[in-house]
């Protein structure tokens, strides 16, 4: 997905008074696998607009929370927190896969020449249509999709051991991420419902701005 998907949310943030970077993972893919590096490289570029040295927190969703442990290993920024919100969880060293074996047999008959439709092509209306507020918002989200190559689920991610020491905290939008709270929960971290679909933070940013601030700050 495109940086739309959380631009209401980062607005909410930068009027609360906090420094927000929206780094586009947009063109990640573009290159030949392994397609990790250019995730890490496009965050690292991206919050080099951000003073030398200034402590981040790092916000993934979805399927980029695989990437954090990487991406966190290749900053020059420290990382004092981490949110996944609705976001795949990643081992706590090793690597791990972008796809599991059911999600791949499901997209492998999807692909043509090697791509995959559009994310929200995958979907049943039905499935798709709860997940936007408005038409409008739907559009410039759709419209802004890659069409991602089958290999860039293929591929596995590494995890460096230790990236978990700092805060991290998960965010459950819907059931299918239950089991990745839990294990948050079982980790010790610390964690936050709101109910809704898999982009949940375009239809109410206001309550995901207010909790990932609170999920954010320090503890005590």
């Amino acid at each position: 997905m495109g940086p739309s998907t959380w631009r209401p949310v980062a607005r909410r943030l930068a009027a609360a008074g906090r420094q927000v970077r929206l780094p586009s993972l947009l063109h990640v893919a573009d290159g030949a696998p392994p397609f990790w590096p250019a995730v890490v490289e496009a965050v690292r570029e991206d919050l080099r607009r951000l003073p030398a040295g200034s402590p981040v927190v790092l916000v993934a969703h979805s399927n980029a929370g695989l990437f954090l442990p990487a991406i966190r290993a290749g900053l020059d920024h420290p990382v004092t927190g981490s949110v996944f919100v609705d976001a795949a969880l990643p081992a706590r060293a090793g690597s791990m896969p972008v796809a599991p074996p059911e999600l791949l047999d499901f997209l492998r008959p999807l692909a043509v020449d090697g791509r995959l439709p559009r994310w929200t092509d995958w979907w049943d209306e039905s499935d798709v249509a709860p997940m936007f507020s408005d038409p409008v918002t739907r559009r410039t989200v759709v419209e802004e999709q890659p069409r991602l190559p089958l290999a860039y689920y293929e591929q596995e991610v590494p995890v460096p051991a230790g990236w978990d020491d700092h805060p991290c905290a998960y965010l459950l939008f819907g059931a299918p991420y239950g089991d990745q709270e839990a294990e948050a929960r079982a980790r010790g971290w610390r964690t936050a419902r709101l109910p809704g679909e898999h982009l949940h933070q375009l239809v109410d940013p206001d309550a995901t701005a207010r909790i990932i601030t609170e999920l954010a700050a320090p503890e005590g």
